[in-house]
């Protein structure tokens, strides 16, 4: 296997560290603003989402502290849309899910024939951001829809 630059790669861990840490913020700030008849499993799920969101940034810090990194005290973007319908609150997240699956992606192409830990890793963290995406995407359908929602594109 050919070395890794781990310099790039600590730098594209930093970037899904920012983003998987925004993701907290992100989805603990929703769960907040939840109301209706259907609060309680919706905020159910926006907190797992929230803790799957720390326990995504610890891997990609503890990632980086194996290859002699720093991790990064940012957050990643953050912005308030003031959109608190839970239609709007989910295409946020598909939004923010589909930039974070980028960042994966990067990562992959980076030590791609250069690291099995590093690839299975990404592969890992592809498969679970496209099943969330995939979950989103069905949330958002109107009941009986077999049709996609219209994804944003990857920013």
């Amino acid at each position: 296997m050919t070395q890794i630059d781990t310099q790039a790669v600590n730098a594209a861990l930093n970037r899904i560290l920012e983003a998987e840490l925004a993701g907290v913020v992100r989805y603990t700030h929703y769960s907040l603003m939840v109301y209706g008849y259907n609060r309680i499993p919706i905020v159910g799920w926006l907190r797992e989402q929230a803790n799957e969101s720390l326990t995504h940034a610890q891997q990609a810090g503890e990632l980086i502290t194996h290859f002699g990194g720093h991790p990064s005290l940012g957050i990643g973007s953050l912005l308030e849309s003031h959109n608190h319908d839970i239609g709007d609150i989910l295409r946020e997240s598909l939004a923010h899910e589909q930039t974070t699956l980028g960042l994966y992606k990067e990562l992959l192409v980076m030590v791609e024939g250069k690291s099995v830990m590093l690839e299975e890793y990404a592969r890992d963290l592809i498969r679970q951001e496209e099943m969330h995406l995939g979950e989103v995407d069905k949330m958002l359908r109107k009941p009986g829809a077999l049709d996609p929602v219209e994804r944003p594109a990857h920013q």
